[in-house]
Order: structure tokens, then C-alpha cells, then sequence
């Protein structure tokens, strides 16, 4: 048995990124932790340039990016999982994976206009 549901890590001034990770708190046991939550023990866990996308940390592994989300979405919906599993073994998965995320990441402004909650930093 784990320790802590997963924890969710995401830039909590950001109104894109509030609303996904709340969209993964409403359809699963994760902690929500915004940047400016984080604990020093957090922290450590994280690589350098943390600030650049969203993490997923479970007791025992660090998520980051594409990753995270791919990780937090087969957490939320389980039925998902091995269809992740089949994708990680195409070639050139991840990196599309990645892709993907950033364009997401570098985009969030424009997405935000979309779906967005209130992020907690800017209460």
C-alpha cells in the first residue's frame, strides 16, 4: 500500500493548468500542489527546471511533462492504462508525447481561454 495517493505538481498562476489539475483531482485520489506549495522535501524530488511543466509524484517515482499527465490520466482512468502501455513500446511515442505537451505548455494562454479554473496563487 502506498504511503500518498500521487501528487499532482502543476504552476498554480495559471488558470489552464489549475483547471487540469483539478480535472485530475475531481476524477481520482491525487493531491493537488501548486509551485508555490511545494515543501522543501517536494522540491528535492523535483529536477532543477521544475517550473517548466507539471510533475506527478508517487512514493516510490517522479512523472514530468508528458509523462506526468500520460501517468496521471492511466492513475484517473484505469481502463487507460494499457492502452499507455501498448503506446510506450511505438517508437517515437514519447517523443510525440512530449511534443504534444509542450505545445500544450507553450500554448496554455490561448487553451486558458477555452477551459480555466481560478488558479490559488492569484487569490
Amino acid at each position: 500500500m502506498t504511503e500518498h495517493p500521487p501528487r499532482v505538481v502543476y504552476d498554480d498562476e495559471c488558470g489552464f493548468c489549475t483547471w487540469c489539475a483539478r480535472f485530475t483531482a475531481r476524477h481520482g485520489d491525487v493531491e493537488l500542489v501548486g509551485f508555490e506549495e511545494l515543501t522543501p522535501d517536494q522540491l528535492a524530488r523535483l529536477p532543477d527546471d521544475y517550473e517548466r511543466c507539471t510533475h506527478l509524484l508517487t512514493d516510490d517515482a517522479v512523472y514530468s511533462c508528458g509523462e506526468a499527465v500520460e501517468r496521471a490520466l492511466a492513475y484517473d482512468f484505469p481502463f487507460l492504462a494499457p492502452a499507455f502501455a501498448v503506446l510506450r513500446q511505438v517508437p517515437g511515442y514519447e517523443w510525440l508525447r512530449e511534443r504534444l505537451y509542450r505545445w500544450g505548455a507553450n500554448n496554455r494562454v490561448l487553451l486558458g481561454k477555452i477551459v480555466r479554473d481560478d488558479p490559488p496563487a492569484k487569490q
